[in-house]
């Protein structure tokens, strides 16, 4: 399901053969003939999910590269249960209902539209109005559509649900107000207030934070009426236990250092790394200690930008000159 984001983003501009998306399992072949005018939305979301996470992982040995004409668009690194699958799966599925929620809220479906659930009693100062986004809809669609994959009666289907669950839980619980002031001048004695979304960094900051802080898990078997079935409990009974708002693995990563075709590690030479930094993306730990390679770069630059009244902006072009530093 990742790659309709990834090789379908023009889905907004063409017409849509549900078909014709390979990859997708009956459950959500059915769902994209049911709601297709928003299968843009779901592509469009599946594409945020990635960006940020390449945005969020911009200076770790593993930087969710992707992988073009292939529907394993991360390459084997996500057939194991390790804590960079619950953050893509995290992250997508919260792209996804963000993305149909915003699309609703903008009138781009006729299926959809504003929440009218919230019509209750203002605040002092403010009353309802605009067009509140329907998160409950986009947290179902992206649930019946994300999901439809994890079905199966094993620990890795009960792990991804677990963090496509707290992906879309992170957009719920990061709701706000948003107001517009009314009266003369601006004077803002009225305000209109519309429940929204937050920007999408907000998310992609929180969910990297649930990456870092993720529980590590072991499997157990159990024997029911339809069988075997696995799930998932805390591997360290010391540390407080999982909510749904955490992030669960049960494998360990690899150490991304080295190019590693069955782990889809693309390793880490030629990486740009941070000279002065003492954290992951310092040259020390990103370039896992072979060295690195420096050279100058010359680049054009404006500079000294004067405003002139009114109303434009003037500036000189400048040439500076940059070291960049790459692993060995």
């Amino acid at each position: 399901s990742l790659a309709v984001g990834h090789q379908y983003s023009s889905l907004g501009t063409q017409p849509i053969l549900c078909g014709s998306i390979p990859g997708l399992v009956p459950k959500q072949l059915r769902f994209c003939r049911n709601y297709v005018e928003i299968m843009p939305s779901v592509a469009e979301g599946v594409k945020i999910g990635i960006q940020e996470c390449q945005h969020q992982f911009r200076g770790r040995r593993w930087n969710c590269t992707t992988i073009n004409d292939n529907l394993a668009i991360f390459g084997p690194v996500l057939d194991k249960a390790t804590r960079e699958s619950a953050f893509v799966h995290a992250i997508a599925s919260a792209g996804v209902a963000f993305a149909v929620t915003r699309s609703c809220a903008e009138g781009s479906a006729t299926i959809c539209g504003c929440d009218t659930r919230h019509k209750g009693p203002p605040g002092e100062g403010w009353k309802w109005g605009g067009c509140s986004e329907d998160v409950e809809f986009g947290s179902m669609v992206s649930r019946e559509f994300a999901d439809a994959r994890e079905n199966r009666p094993d620990a890795r289907s009960a792990m991804n649900r677990h963090n496509n669950e707290a992906g879309r839980t992170s957009i719920n619980d990061h709701m706000h107000l948003k107001c517009k002031c009314h009266g003369l001048s601006g004077s803002c004695e009225v305000k209109t207030c519309w429940w929204s979304q937050p920007d999408f960094r907000v998310i992609g900051d929180y969910l990297k934070d649930k990456y870092d802080s993720a529980s590590e898990m072991v499997v157990e078997k159990h024997r029911e009426s339809r069988g075997w079935v696995e799930t998932l409990r805390p591997k360290y009974t010391f540390f407080k236990p999982p909510t749904e708002r955490d992030l669960v693995y049960y494998e360990n990563s690899p150490n991304f250092c080295e190019p590693n075709p069955e782990t889809g590690s693309f390793g880490t030479r030629d990486r740009a790394c941070n000279l002065t930094s003492h954290g992951i993306d310092g040259c020390d730990l990103l370039c896992c200690g072979r060295g690195h390679n420096t050279r100058t770069e010359r680049r054009k630059e404006k500079c000294h930008c004067i405003f002139h009244w009114c109303c434009y902006v003037s500036c000189q072009e400048c040439v500076r000159v940059y070291d960049v530093h790459t692993c060995k």
